[in-house]
C-alpha cells in the first residue's frame, strides 16, 4: 500500500497541507500546483511490482502509481516521469494544470516507492533498499526501471511507453534525487530531464565523487533542475547544502543545461513543491527540440577541450566481430586489431574500410608493429609470439610463454603481459627473454612513454596503472602504483585494459568508467564514456594524422577524431613537454 512508503519523502512533499497554524509553510504552493476549474484531471492507478529472483533487486516489492493524463494519446508512444518515493510536490495536479496548458506534453507520470524484502514473519523487520538502490551509484537501477518496471507497467496498464530520451524526465528528493540524476548519468541514452530538490549528494554511497566526475567527464545531454535550502541537513554523510552548489558549479563548469532554486529551507519539500510547476516549465522548454550537450558552448573543461573536438562523438566503424582486441597502428596509420575467438586479425584502412588481414592466429591478443615494420602478435593460443610480414606470414620469435598483451621499443626490445602468473617480460632482439618484473594483480595493457624511457603497465584488477623506469639494459625498475583511476561504483578495480599514448605524454586507458587520460604527474584530466555500455578492451590513435581514436568494444569497432595526435614506440623517441604540477 501506498501508506507503508518507508523511509520516504513522500510524506515531507505533500505535508504543506498538514502545516501547524504556528509553523506556516514559507514557500506555499502557487495556482498550477492546486486543482483549477476546468482542467482536465488525469487519472491514478495504484499497484505492486514483484520483482523476480533474476532482478536487478530480487526479491523486492514496492509500490507504485500510474498518473495517465486525459489527453494522452494512445496512438503514439506516451513521453514520462519518473518520481522516486512514489510521487510527491503535488505532481499530478501540476501536470494536469501544464497538460492543459500545452507547457509540458501529455506525458505519463510513473510514481514509484523503494523496494523493501519483506520478512519472513512479524518478528522480523523488511530489509529497506532504499540508501541500495537510490544513493548508491552505477547503472543498476536505471537497469531496473528500463528493463523491469517499464517493460511491467506497458503490459499491465496497456501503455506504449517512449523510449526516446528526450520525452523522458525524472526526479526525486533527496535519495530519489541523487538516484534520479544517477540514472541520467548512466543512460543518457534514457533520460535527459532531471529535477532534483535537496539531493543526497553527499558520502553515504559515493555520491561525493559527482562533482569530480562532472569536471572531468565530457558533457552529457542532460538538463537539470536543482533546488535546495541553507538549513539542509549536515550530517555525518556530509552537508547537504553544500554538495548541492558544489553540483551546481560542477555542472555549470562543464557547459551543463543547469537551473537552481536556492532557498532557506531545511530538508523538507516545501520549495521543492513551490517552484515544481517552473521547474517543470524550463525542463520541457522548447519541446520537442532535443537536449544537446554542450549546447551553448559553455563548458570551461579545458583539458577536455585540448583533447576533444567538440560535437564529434563516437562513430560506428564496423560490427558483427565476436571480441575485438589488441589494436596496432603501422607507419601509414593504419589500424590493425584481433578478433580473439575468431582467430583473426583485421586491417582498418585510411578509407575506413574494414578488410581481412589474417587468419588462423592462434586466438591473437595484443598486437604492435617494430621498427622493422612487422607486426608482432600475441598467439597465446599457441603460447606463441609472432612476427607478421606485410604478406601475413608469420615468423615465431618466442615459445612457452603466455601472453595478453605487448609493446616493442625502438630499438627492438619487446615487453609482454603474462596476467594469468603476473608477469612481465622481455624480449630482446637477438632473442633473449627472461622476466623482468612479477606480482602485477593482473598486469594487462602495456605501453612505453613517448621518450621511451618509461614502461607503463595496467592492472584491471587494481586501481592504479604501474610506471617503470627502463634501465639501459631494457631491464626495469624504481616500480611504482603511479596513475590514479578512477573506480565504477563497486569496483575493487578500474577494469583498466588496453593504454595509449599521445605526443603530449597523456596516457589513455580504456577503463570500466570508459577512457580515462592521465597527465604525466598520474592525474586523471578527463574521462571519455564509452560508446557502448559493455567491455571497452583497448584504444589506439590511427589515421594519417594519428588523431583518430578508436575504440574496439566487444562485437564493435568505434572511432572518434580528436585534438591530440598519437605517438608510436616503433618510431624513434620523443621528449614531450614537462607535466604543470
Amino acid at each position: 500500500m501506498m501508506t507503508r512508503i518507508l523511509s520516504s519523502l513522500a510524506g515531507l512533499l505533500a505535508a504543506g497541507a498538514l502545516l501547524a497554524a504556528d509553523n506556516p509553510n514559507p514557500y506555499p504552493p502557487g495556482p498550477d500546483s492546486e486543482p483549477q476549474a476546468g482542467v482536465p484531471k488525469g487519472e491514478r492507478i495504484r499497484g505492486v511490482f514483484t520483482a523476480g529472483t533474476n532482478s536487478v533487486y530480487p526479491g523486492t516489492v514496492r509500490d507504485y502509481t500510474v498518473y495517465l493524463p486525459q489527453q494522452l494519446d494512445p496512438s503514439k508512444p506516451a513521453p514520462l516521469m519518473v518520481l522516486q518515493d512514489g510521487g510527491g510536490y503535488r505532481a499530478d495536479v501540476v501536470f494536469d494544470n501544464l497538460i492543459a496548458k500545452k507547457e509540458i506534453p501529455a506525458l505519463v507520470g510513473i510514481f514509484v516507492t523503494p523496494g523493501r524484502v519483506k520478512a519472513h514473519s512479524t518478528n522480523a523487520l523488511d530489509r529497506f533498499n532504499r540508501s541500495l538502490e537510490y544513493d548508491g551509484l552505477g547503472d543498476a537501477y536505471a537497469r531496473f526501471l528500463l528493463n523491469e518496471l517499464f517493460p511491467f507497467i506497458e503490459r499491465t496498464h496497456n501503455l506504449r511507453l517512449t523510449t526516446n530520451a528526450d520525452e523522458r524526465a525524472i526526479g526525486g528528493a533527496s535519495s530519489g534525487a541523487i538516484a534520479a540524476f544517477t540514472a541520467a548519468w548512466e543512460r543518457p541514452d534514457a533520460f535527459h530531464r532531471v529535477f532534483s530538490s535537496i539531493g543526497t549528494y553527499v558520502g553515504l554511497r559515493g555520491g561525493n565523487v559527482y562533482p569530480t566526475l562532472i569536471r572531468k567527464t565530457e558533457p552529457k545531454p542532460i538538463r537539470i533542475f536543482l533546488q535546495d535550502g541553507e538549513n539542509d541537513q549536515n550530517i555525518y554523510g556530509g552537508d547537504w547544502w553544500m554538495a548541492n552548489q558544489e553540483m551546481e558549479r560542477a555542472l555549470q563548469f562543464a557547459g551543463y543545461d543547469v537551473n537552481h532554486a536556492w532557498g532557506t529551507g531545511a530538508h523538507d519539500g516545501y520549495q521543492a513543491t513551490q517552484v515544481f510547476p517552473d521547474a517543470l516549465r524550463w525542463l520541457w522548454r522548447d519541446y520537442p527540440a532535443p537536449v544537446v550537450a554542450n549546447a551553448e558552448k559553455k563548458s570551461k573543461q579545458p583539458l577536455v577541450k585540448e583533447v576533444l573536438v567538440d560535437g564529434q562523438g563516437w562513430q560506428l566503424v564496423r560490427d558483427g566481430f565476436r571480441y575485438t582486441e589488441g589494436p596496432a597502428v603501422n607507419s601509414k596509420g593504419e589500424v590493425f586489431f584481433s578478433d580473439i575467438p575468431n582467430n583473426r586479425i583485421h586491417r582498418i584502412g585510411l578509407d575506413g574500410q574494414v578488410t581481412l588481414f589474417a587468419e588462423n592466429t592462434g586466438g591473437a591478443n595484443g598486437l604492435m608493429f617494430g621498427p622493422d615494420g612487422r607486426l608482432f602478435a600475441c598467439a597465446n593460443g599457441r603460447k606463441q609470439i609472432v612476427a607478421y610480414d606485410e604478406a601475413a606470414k608469420p615468423t615465431v620469435i618466442a615459445e612457452g610463454i603466455e601472453s595478453n598483451d605487448l609493446c616493442v621499443a625502438h630499438n627492438g626490445n619487446l615487453y609482454v603481459t603474462d596476467p594469468d602468473h603476473k608477469k612481465v617480460w622481455l624480449i630482446t632482439p637477438d632473442g633473449k627473454r627472461r622476466i623482468v618484473d612479477e606480482g602485477v594483480k593482473y598486469a594487462n595493457g602495456v605501453r612505453l612513454s613517448p621518450d621511451q624511457s618509461l614502461l607503463y603497465v595496467a592492472d584491471t584488477q587494481g586501481q592504479f596503472v604501474w610506471s617503470y623506469q627502463v634501465a639501459d639494459d631494457g631491464s626495469l625498475e624504481y616500480k611504482q602504483k603511479y596513475f590514479h583511476l578512477h573506480l565504477a561504483d563497486g569496483a575493487t578495480g578500474s577494469s583498466a585494459d588496453g593504454l595509449a599514448l599521445d605526443t603530449a605524454g597523456r596516457l589513455y586507458v580504456a577503463t570500466e568508467l570508459g577512457v580515462q587520460y592521465c597527465d604525466q604527474a598520474g592525474r586523471v584530466n578527463g574521462i571519455i564514456p564509452k560508446p557502448q555500455n559493455r567491455w571497452l578492451a583497448h584504444i589506439a590513435f590511427g589515421g594519417p594524422n594519428r588523431d583518430v581514436l578508436y575504440a574496439f568494444c566487444s562485437d564493435k569497432v568505434y572511432c572518434r577524431k580528436t585534438q591530440v595526435h598519437g605517438v608510436l614506440s616503433s618510431e624513434p623517441p620523443i621528449k614531450p613537454a614537462a607535466p604543470r604540477l
